[in-house]
């Protein structure tokens, strides 16, 4: 029998990700236990929390709840508002909006009330893979980096994309958005944080380009990821089913959340 003590989780955010991630971690028994969730307004309607969670509204609130994991997947803001707290409250925080790393001062931020409290930052793959392969090839050398991400031209609805596009008009691929990784996660928030993830692991979010693409043809959320540098060239193509209450996301990006969860209650990982 495992000796090993429930991990108490923190939810910064209760959207479709983190709700999505609590479903399927009470569903495979995991020893898992969301503790709390914390929101911007408790008075907002909102789907029923887990039973015996204690909804929280101000990152003071925090330490009481003694989590040893916070979850962030509460958009770009929640980054700076949550992550300190997070960090001085628990040994680990997820930060699943990785589009808040546009703002250069925050992560220096982050990694030193990190340092100063013990505690680590972790940054999901979310909805790509093949991460560890751009980190490996980076201790040496890389040259280039894209990041295409290919949508069906919907998908792309109440972006900046509307702008310049009818997107339901759209009959053939197109490129709606070229340019770097900080420029993408900046103009796409909601949609384009996986290329800060990809940035991050290799060349860095001025050095990353990114091409946001509207195809009538794709029925995925689909993602190519091409490289090249001293050690090689990779290709990493994904092509994920959409996540079913939020089109915008992918299935995938919860379910590396619940993979990583649940990482810290294994003693094999991988």
């Amino acid at each position: 029998m495992s000796t090993r003590k429930r991990l108490r989780v923190v939810c910064i955010g209760w959207g479709a990700i983190n709700r999505r991630a609590a479903e399927l971690l009470a569903r495979r028994g995991r020893p898992v236990d969301i503790v709390g969730v914390g929101v911007a307004d408790a008075a907002r309607s909102r789907p029923p929390v887990p039973v015996g969670a204690a909804v929280v509204t101000s990152p003071d609130d925090l330490a009481g709840l003694t989590p040893d994991l916070v979850v962030e997947a509460a958009g770009r803001k929640s980054v700076a508002q949550w992550g300190p707290a997070a960090l001085a409250a628990a040994r680990t925080l997820i930060v699943a909006s990785t589009s808040a790393f546009c703002d250069d001062a925050l992560l220096p931020k982050l990694i030193e009330a990190a340092d100063r409290h013990g505690s680590r930052i972790l940054i999901p793959s979310g909805a790509i893979g093949g991460i560890d392969a751009l980190a490996s090839a980076n201790v040496l050398q890389l040259d280039d980096v894209l990041h295409q991400m290919i949508k069906p031209p919907l998908a792309w609805t109440g972006t900046p994309a509307e702008k310049n596009f009818v997107l339901a008009e759209l009959r053939a691929r197109t490129v709606i958005f070229s340019g770097t990784a900080r420029e993408a996660a900046s103009q796409f928030p909601q949609n384009a944080n996986a290329t800060v993830v990809t940035s991050l692991a290799g060349l860095g979010i001025d050095r990353t380009r990114v091409e946001l693409v509207a195809d009538p043809a794709a029925t995925t959320n689909a993602h190519r990821i091409v490289a090249s540098g001293a050690s090689g060239r990779m290709e990493i193509l994904l092509e994920n089913l959409p996540l079913a209450t939020n089109p915008k996301s992918s299935e995938l990006t919860a379910l590396n959340l619940v993979h990583l969860i649940e990482q810290q209650t294994e003693t094999v990982t991988f």
